[in-house]
This record gives C-alpha cells, sequence and structure tokens, in this order.
C-alpha cells in the first residue's frame, strides 16, 4: 500500500487543515490509541494484538476521520482491519460523546504504510553508505607469504 498523501480527507478543496481539524484530529487519535491499549474493544481477532494510531485526518465538516493504523512491528493485517471497520461505528459513538461533537464522525481505517516506507528508506541508505564506504580489509583478509 503507498504511504500517506497529501490528498485525502481533511485536504479536499486544497489548503491545508484547519486548526479545528486537526485538534480534533489529534484528539481522536489519542482517544482511539487509549481505548485500544486498554483492550476496550472486544473482538478476538484483536486480542493479543498492540495496535498504533499513527494519524488521523479529519474532513473539513468533521463527518469523516481517516484512521492511519498499524500493528506493532508489522502492516495492519487484513483480519485487524476487518475488527476495527467492525468496531467503527460504536467507537465513532463513543467519540462523539468523549468530545462533545454533534455528529459522530464515520471511522474508516487504513493500514499506515509510512513505517513501511521509512524502513525501506532506511534499507537503501545503509546499502548505499556499505557500497560507497566498504569495510577495511582486517588482518585475516590479506594473503599469507
Amino acid at each position: 500500500m503507498p504511504a500517506r498523501s497529501e490528498d485525502g480527507p481533511g485536504r479536499v478543496g486544497g489548503g491545508d487543515p484547519s486548526q479545528r481539524q486537526l485538534r480534533v484530529a489529534e484528539r481522536i487519535r489519542h482517544l482511539l490509541a487509549e481505548s485500544l491499549m486498554r483492550g476496550e474493544i472486544h473482538d478476538p481477532r484483536l486480542e493479543g494484538l498492540s495496535i498504533t494510531v499513527a494519524e488521523v485526518r479529519v474532513s473539513r465538516d468533521l463527518k469523516h476521520a481517516t484512521v492511519f493504523a498499524t500493528e506493532l512491528g508489522r502492516p495492519l493485517s487484513p483480519a485487524a482491519r476487518s475488527a476495527l471497520e467492525r468496531a467503527a461505528p460504536a467507537l465513532a459513538g463513543w467519540l462523539a460523546r468523549q468530545m462533545h461533537l454533534k455528529y459522530a464522525p464515520r471511522l474508516q481505517f487504513v493500514a499506515d504504510a509510512l513505517f513501511d516506507e521509512a524502513a525501506r528508506i532506511e534499507r537503501l541508505l545503509a546499502e548505499e553508505r556499505v557500497r560507497l564506504h566498504p569495510a577495511p580489509a582486517g588482518k585475516d583478509d590479506e594473503p599469507r607469504t
């Protein structure tokens, strides 16, 4: 899955997100992360998984929220994403009550590829460093005469 782009919810209509969008998105991120950490979503597919909510982007009207999530140490599995999507309506209602929002945001969970992309870039840079600066030959590498 490609890394996050600058298009999508929160970017519709051009321009940067408003301060309110940013505040609401960050509050949603914190509340979802706390709920997931405490295991408040009772789904067997999520048991034993550590889900990280990396970012949340909300639309200008605050009715839609895209949640970028990943499992600890690996991409978000289809089973975990399915479980989160199934819990999304209940989570949205809970968020609206916690945040005193007029409308419950429609949550869409997306596998966050940003961490995978960062690891790929780091690996490429490390390979290039090795290519440009090979390790010095050790004493054991020299032929004996």
